[in-house]
Formats: C-alpha cells, sequence, structure tokens
C-alpha cells in the first residue's frame, strides 16, 4: 500500500506544510495546481524536490478557491469545470516536462473531491477532463461502497484509477468523508492514526463515526502534511505500512 501527501500548498510569501519534511518519507505527491494554492515556482520547487526524493508526481486541481483553500463548494457548469481541470493539470506538465519528469496520476482537491464522490455526474466531468487531457493519467479516487460503480465510469472513459482511504479522518456510515466543520473530523492522537492505517492494511476496513466496521479497499493511503502533526505522522504510518 502507497502513501501520498498534498503537497506545494504554499503561495508566494504564505508558507504551508513541511514538503522537504514529509517528502522522503511519501510515495506520491498530490502538487497544487494554483487554484487553491500554490504558484508557479512553488510548483517548480515542489517537482524538483519530489524528483529527488523519487516520488511519483500527482497533479492536485480544485475549484478555483484560493481564499478558501478550495475546501468551498462551487456550483461551476461541466464545460467551465472540465476546462479548469485542464488547465491545471497542464500547467504542471509542463513544469514537469522542464525538468525530464512528467505527471502520473490526478487527484482532485478539497471540495472539487468530496463533491464528485457524492454526485457522479460531477465525476464523470473529471473522468471526461482527464481522459481528453491524457489517457495515460490514473485518476485517483477515494474508496467508496459503491466502487463498482465507479469502475464502470471509468472504464467508460479508459481510465486506469487508484482508490484511497484517509489516514486521519473519521469517516460516516455512508464511507465518506466526516465534514471538517464537525470537532472529531480530523485525527490528531498518533495511536489513532496508527490504528486507522492498521485496521486498512491489515483488514481492508475502518471504524465509523458510529464504531462500526467498514470495508474499504484501498490502494493508497493519505495523510496530510499541513498540521503541527503531520511529519511525525507521516513517519509513524511510514513505520507501519513498510515499504521505501
Amino acid at each position: 500500500m502507497k502513501l501520498n501527501c498534498d503537497m506545494g500548498e504554499a503561495f508566494g510569501a504564505w508558507t504551508m506544510g513541511r514538503d522537504e519534511e514529509i517528502m522522503p518519507f511519501i510515495d506520491q505527491a498530490n502538487i497544487a495546481c494554483g487554484f487553491h494554492a500554490s504558484d508557479p515556482l512553488t510548483m517548480s520547487k515542489t517537482v524538483a524536490l519530489a524528483k529527488q526524493c523519487n516520488v511519483t508526481i500527482g497533479a492536485h486541481p480544485a475549484y478555483p478557491d484560493l481564499v478558501g483553500f478550495g475546501r468551498r463548494n462551487m456550483d461551476i457548469a461541466p464545460a467551465e469545470l472540465k476546462a479548469l481541470i485542464q488547465y491545471q493539470i497542464g500547467a504542471l506538465q509542463g513544469i514537469c516536462r522542464a525538468q525530464g519528469t512528467q505527471v502520473t496520476y490526478v487527484k482532485p482537491h478539497g471540495a472539487l473531491y468530496n463533491t464528485m464522490m457524492a454526485n457522479f455526474a460531477v465525476l464523470e466531468t473529471v473522468m471526461q477532463a482527464v481522459s481528453e487531457l491524457d489517457p495515460s493519467l490514473i485518476l485517483m479516487v477515494m474508496a467508496i461502497p459503491e466502487v463498482e460503480q465507479v469502475k464502470a465510469l471509468a472504464q467508460k472513459y479508459n481510465l486506469a484509477l487508484w482508490f484511497e482511504a484517509f489516514s486521519d479522518r473519521l469517516y460516516t456510515e455512508e464511507g465518506r468523508l466526516t465534514p471538517r466543520q464537525q470537532n472529531n473530523a480530523v485525527h490528531k492522537d498518533f495511536a489513532l492514526i496508527e490504528r486507522q492505517v492498521l485496521q486498512l492494511s491489515q483488514h481492508g476496513s475502518l471504524i465509523t463515526e458510529s464504531g462500526n466496521a467498514l470495508d474499504v479497499h484501498a490502494d493508497t493511503i493519505c495523510v496530510h502534511g499541513d498540521g503541527d502533526h503531520a511529519v511525525e505522522a507521516v513517519q509513524r504510518i511510514r513505520a507501519v505500512i513498510g515499504g521505501q
């Protein structure tokens, strides 16, 4: 099982995340593309760091929402959303090409990610955007109970998928992420994060907010790199799942 993290989320003079400390411990870097965070220089530096650490690079496109960090939902027409996604991926592809590397996958960010996993019409628009731009790109999506429906939709666009679970987020009974407004939505206790990762890696399940076991068959585990606990959390998760 791989470990991924959202990276390159600084913006101009605003610092975000601890990329240099975290990058050596992860397998996949979801690099922000400028719409919820990042800028061209930050993107370039993050690509260089990922290349140095032999980390697979993914584009992390979002709604155009710098102020809200891409965590606010937006009502965007499909044609515009498709163009926004392709624009962001294309920007990162250009930076990667200049450094002799490449974008391997796409993982939408924040509200866009949550919306597409709740509304398959939005998910289909995301798949269209990716497949039209480069059908060799892999789309990273949440491992949800409706996995067969997601696979069938991806087949329509000849897209490969990576299914993702979260190490540090609480899940609802429906297999979605608990809203961040809820006090216990983000795990900050290392023991709880380790238990969730062990549950995922050893049993293919996780414990929901009501205490029930939910089957989750994931290819990759996400850890968020923007908290005070991020570096130690990444190190502990790496020790649990092995690799690197």
